[in-house]
């Protein structure tokens, strides 16, 4: 602490006028200003106001575009895109031909749980086998089937659809393979089902 006191000290610059002892002048004089000057004074420079903006004619149009010497103006005001503007929604990413395939999957995936809920009652009402699946074991008695094995197909839908409007490429790329594993799985099943009855 005492040496940057005396690091202060030392680079502090005194000025001529300090070292001296003052000295009262013989007259003062004091001067005396109106109230108007005054405050004139306290006041701040206001700044500039804008100038309005006025219509430009089509020649002083054409010379701020060519600028002075008849040359394309570089100054000019351009586009910051030159491209299409992309719209930022998810829609943009699904394709009409998608949307066909998604429903023609959606239909197949339905129709072939449907045929699993048909052999499966049809074989264990026939006393040919039991359901395989212990969720769908208490309704393979009944015509409850029918709704409950639309379930896994619904959701595969839904996961599908979601996949299509995916903003990762390679998500989006592989969006029908929940819809085709689902449909594939209930139509080996109902084959299976249906070869076990005679």
């Amino acid at each position: 602490m005492i040496f940057t006191a005396l690091v202060l000290m030392c680079c502090s610059t005194f000025s001529g006028d300090a070292l001296r002892t003052p000295t009262t002048p013989a007259a003062v004089t004091v001067k005396t200003t109106p109230p108007s000057e005054l405050a004139g004074e306290a006041e701040p420079a206001k700044p500039d106001a804008p100038t309005p903006k006025t219509a430009v004619s089509s020649t002083s149009k054409k010379e701020l575009e060519l600028g002075s010497g008849g040359e394309p103006s570089t100054s000019a005001i351009q586009p910051v895109v030159n491209g299409p503007v992309i719209p930022a929604t998810a829609d943009s990413y699904e394709t009409p031909r998608q949307k066909k395939i998604w429903f023609g999957l959606m239909a197949l995936s339905h129709g072939a749980a449907a045929f699993d809920a048909w052999t499966t009652r049809r074989a264990v009402s026939g006393g040919y086998g039991v359901e395989g699946d212990p969720l769908q074991r208490p309704f393979a008695h009944s015509g409850a089937i029918y709704a409950t094995t639309q379930l896994t197909p619904v959701v595969m839908d839904y996961l599908g659809h979601r996949m299509m409007r995916s903003s990762n490429p390679l998500i989006r790329k592989t969006w029908w393979i929940p819809q085709a594993a689902s449909a594939s799985v209930s139509l080996g099943a109902g084959f299976h089902n249906y070869s076990v009855v005679p």
